[in-house]
């Protein structure tokens, strides 16, 4: 069973019922979310390109990957093409999966796809009204740093560059 509490602009909150054996029926909020994507853009020098991203929730402005929200019926590599323009002014040549993960699965169901973008063609952005977006071109050796030290704490952010180091220090 099911109650929509809220319905917002990319999501919608429910209260949903289920069984948990030997202990009954139980309730939980949820925030159901059609899923998004995360691109860690590597230019052809091997730097990466970043943005800083001005979080509401946060109140303050964050390091991170461009991302964005699928649309309905949207496929992830086309969501990630446009989102990559559009917050970070990039066309990829080339687009790969990286890793895919729940976001936070305490409370939302937002399933999140992550794709490596190489051959790189500078743009423009193309900012929705409500982003603030500043992009950061910095080495990848840096932001590998900036994920230990603090200067990255956006989770997606420092997932998919570590999974990304990951693979790369694996195949040497």
């Amino acid at each position: 069973m099911s109650d929509v509490l809220l319905t917002a602009r990319k999501f919608r909150v429910e209260r949903k019922s289920y069984e948990i054996p030997g202990r009954g029926q139980v309730s939980r909020e949820l925030v159901v979310h059609p899923g998004a994507v995360l691109i860690l853009p590597l230019l052809d020098d091997g730097n990466v390109v970043l943005i800083w991203n001005y979080r509401y929730a946060a109140g303050a402005e964050l390091l991170e990957l461009p991302a964005g929200t699928l649309e309905p019926g949207e496929a992830p590599a086309t969501c990630a093409a446009r989102e990559l323009e559009e917050e970070a002014g990039y066309k990829a040549g080339h687009l790969e999966p990286l890793c895919t993960f729940y976001t936070t699965p305490g409370f939302t169901n937002e399933f999140m796809h992550a794709f490596v973008a190489t051959r790189l063609e500078k743009t423009v952005q193309r900012l929705e009204d409500n982003e603030q977006i500043r992009v950061q071109i910095m080495r990848l050796s840096e932001a590998l740093e900036a994920t230990v030290d603090g200067r990255i704490i956006d989770a997606k952010t420092i997932a998919a560059l570590q999974v990304y180091h990951y693979r790369v220090v694996r195949s040497l």
